[in-house]
């Protein structure tokens, strides 16, 4: 009766480990992100977006710097919203000190700068870190092989580019170096809007 009794309570909480574990696991893959649609980001005006906002978009998520010899790509970036914006893209600008003190700037002082001397119009967010200790958990899916197995890898300089279908899926990343204008881009980014 012992050997039976002792046999029930093991089985008790065999079954309750077993139901433990899958409300576990289920917990944590509901927590990892799917797209970037999963994401809520601050803008540079201090407002919350949820970039499921951008459902249905093609999207370009670019870590731009004020203070950088890649900061006229600013202007190629607004000439292809301008370009393809009423077709279905739009950019994501996420300012980010991370690379040899070349965004020191408040939010303030960087929309103003990218007001006055590129016009940019497109959605601009607030300063995050897209790389380190730090990183903003945007940026860490972004870069993590867990998360983006083709395109996975730590941001290198300001102003490297990731492409994004309508449904928030990774499908390129460009080197800080490739301009916005580059046939490599464009030809991306209108693949991206026939989908």
């Amino acid at each position: 009766m012992k050997a039976s009794g002792l046999t029930y309570s093991a089985m008790r909480i065999a079954v309750f480990l077993a139901v433990a574990m899958v409300f576990i696991s289920t917990a944590v893959y509901s927590e990892t992100p799917a797209s970037i649609h999963d994401f809520t980001m601050k803008t540079i005006k201090g407002e919350d977006v949820p970039l499921k906002n951008f459902a249905g978009k093609a999207v370009m998520i670019v870590n731009v710097a004020s203070k950088c010899g890649m900061t006229p790509q600013y202007d190629e970036l607004q000439k292809l919203y301008e370009t393809y914006g009423e077709k279905g893209f739009v950019i994501l600008g996420f300012p980010a000190n991370n690379f040899a003190n070349q965004e020191p700037g408040t939010n303030r002082e960087i929309e103003q700068f990218c007001r006055l001397n590129y016009g940019v119009t497109f959605p601009m967010f607030g300063k995050i870190s897209v790389k380190g200790k730090n990183i903003h958990p945007l940026y860490a899916y972004l870069t993590s092989k867990e998360t983006n197995k083709k395109f996975a890898g730590d941001i290198q300089w300001n102003f490297t580019k990731f492409l994004f279908d309508e449904n928030g899926q990774i499908i390129n990343r460009f080197a800080p170096k490739t301009k916005p204008s580059s046939y490599e881009i464009v030809k991306a980014i209108e693949d991206a809007l026939k989908r």
